[in-house]
């Protein structure tokens, strides 16, 4: 069971680049620290174009939007009852969609979302933030606010890694501890003509964690609404995000810790009916 002394943990992705792969992550280290018996809230606040509900192929039945609306209106109503669930067999976590509209996203205040987090914090082991790639107001909030920030980059283009070094120099002029910001990296044996090597010595320092390239898989989950380490995966991609959740969690990851077994028709009830499929990594 969850040790008492990580309650309250804040995890937060992001990037100075798009199409990294924070979505994807957040989605799968969500779905992992919930089997693993931990209470879990996934917050999407990419408030333009967030993709968690999209990726779960859950229906949005209350958004940011919506909670935040009940949070400052109805204070008495538990938060827990505003939020929208996640469900694969006897595995559950929380979310927090973004807006179902563009232009509800521009009457959200960066301050009401802080006070969500901090009161998200109190009712769960972990909550996991999803991020738009760039150091706006809200993005800034959530940063200071978090735990652990994952700093996720990718290896393929020159202004990618451009984007990448500006970003880690930035967050290093902020002077958060030496042990908040993890830079991971997202796909690291797609092929490109750019050694890890030489992005290490641009940044000025190693990758905390190194996660591989494995895009069949990764649509794969897309497509069904089923993360990647709930599904039974044995996707390289899949043991990474394990072994960084315990590198996160400080329990030793133990390959033999077996997934459990579903009745595939239990799956979720809440999915949208029909296919889907978007880009892959957000």
């Amino acid at each position: 069971m969850p040790e008492d002394n990580i309650s309250g943990v804040v995890l937060t992705f992001f990037s100075t680049a798009s199409s990294v792969g924070k979505t994807l992550i957040g989605v799968n280290m969500a779905s992992e620290l919930a089997r693993q018996g931990y209470r879990v809230c996934l917050v999407d606040y990419d408030l333009q174009f967030g993709d968690v509900a999209n990726y779960l192929h859950i229906q949005v039945e209350r958004s940011v939007k919506d909670v935040l609306e009940t949070m400052n209106s109805r204070p008495d109503v538990p938060l827990q009852d505003c939020l929208t669930q996640y469900r694969y067999g006897m595995i559950s976590f929380d979310v927090v969609p973004a807006p179902e509209f563009l232009d509800e996203a521009y009457n959200i205040s960066a301050d009401d979302c802080r006070r969500l987090i901090e009161k998200l914090r109190l009712l769960y082991d972990y909550v996991i933030i999803d991020t738009t790639s760039m150091f706006s107001v809200l993005n800034l909030a959530m940063l200071d606010l978090s735990t652990i920030v994952t700093f996720l980059g990718v290896v393929d283009f020159i202004p990618t890694i451009k984007n990448m070094k500006i970003g880690n120099d930035t967050l290093r002029t902020l002077n958060y501890d030496t042990n908040k910001i993890r830079l991971v990296l997202n796909r690291s044996d797609a092929k490109t003509r750019i050694s890890m090597e030489d992005v290490e010595r641009l940044l000025g320092g190693e990758f905390y964690h190194i996660l591989p390239n494995d895009f069949k898989a990764a649509s794969e989950s897309i497509v069904t609404g089923v993360p990647l380490v709930l599904g039974g995966s044995d996707s390289v991609l899949a043991t990474e995000i394990r072994k960084l959740i315990s590198r996160y969690t400080n329990r030793a990851y133990d390959e033999d810790d077996g997934l459990p077994v579903f009745d595939h028709g239990e799956e979720n009830g809440r999915r949208k009916s029909g296919g889907w499929f978007s880009k892959i990594f957000s």
